[in-house]
């Protein structure tokens, strides 16, 4: 297995739109920096969010998730209470080939925020809108940026394809388009 460089990502978004819409460079002015990077594509949250709270009292149970544990937010900046955290999505439509595997990691700039991303990996013929969840670990209110970077994919590809793919088994996550909640 080995770690894909820029040149490897830039060919396989162009040929086979592995992301869409792809960002040829790293775009910096103004912004947390988002596209191509030497390693890795840095990704970028939409405008939609899913803001927990606890306005309903619900509880969170990944098995019989409660919708009304959310407050939906559209808007180029998106307010995290303290010590709480909110669902987004990436920018980005990914399709990931047979024999690669990705791992995303958060961008430094938010972590030294006390801001954290966490995104599960991109398994194998998986495609979609990413669904990220953004952790506030901080006593303070935080502000996350629509349209900018938030994490950065690292792309693994094998010498060998998989036996199983998320294609494969059907994945309940296949295909997803904006902010997808937890299934069984």
């Amino acid at each position: 297995m080995a770690i894909k460089s820029d040149r490897w990502i830039s060919r396989m978004a162009r040929e086979h739109r592995m992301i869409e819409p792809f960002e040829e460079s790293q775009v910096r002015q103004g912004a947390i920096s988002y596209g191509l990077s030497s390693y890795g594509y840095d990704v970028r949250i939409a405008d939609e969010f899913k803001i927990f709270t606890n306005v309903n009292t619900t509880i969170v149970d990944p098995k019989n998730f409660d919708p009304r544990s959310l407050v939906d937010f559209k808007g180029p900046v998106c307010i995290v209470p303290p010590n709480s955290f909110a669902l987004g999505r990436t920018v980005e439509y990914f399709r990931i080939p047979r024999n690669v595997l990705t791992v995303c990691l958060g961008k430094s700039t938010y972590a030294r925020c006390g801001i954290s991303v966490n995104v599960t990996p991109f398994e194998p013929e998986w495609e979609g809108h990413a669904t990220l969840e953004v952790s506030n670990t901080t006593p303070l209110p935080a502000r996350i940026y629509a349209n900018e970077g938030i994490a950065q994919v690292i792309f693994f590809e094998s010498d060998e394809t998989c036996q199983t793919s998320y294609r494969d088994k059907k994945g309940k996550y296949q295909a997803q388009r904006g902010i997808t909640l937890p299934k069984v």
